[in-house]
């Protein structure tokens, strides 16, 4: 019989690998990104860091808005289709 093939993921410490290289990443990006010359457009969009936040405020924001808005207008009865 032929063994199956363990993948990267298969394995059991593979997953805090990962993370540990993306928080290395993000810790990367955020130091340098007060160095990288930037053109505003307004004056709050020129401060460190703006486009990560106002990504995690709309990121929450649409799923906030997504269970308490939509999901009520679109849900339906747990019976809906056996009637």
């Amino acid at each position: 019989m032929k063994k199956e093939k363990v993948h990267f993921f298969d394995r059991p410490g593979s997953l805090k690998k990962v993370l540990r290289v993306f928080f290395i990443f993000l810790v990367i990006l955020f130091i340098v990104d007060p160095f990288i010359h930037k053109h505003p457009f307004f004056n709050f969009d020129g401060y460190p860091s703006f486009y990560g936040s106002f990504g995690l405020v709309a990121c929450v924001f649409l799923v906030l808005a997504a269970k308490y808005i939509l999901r009520p207008i679109v849900m339906r009865r747990e019976d809906y289709y056996d009637d």
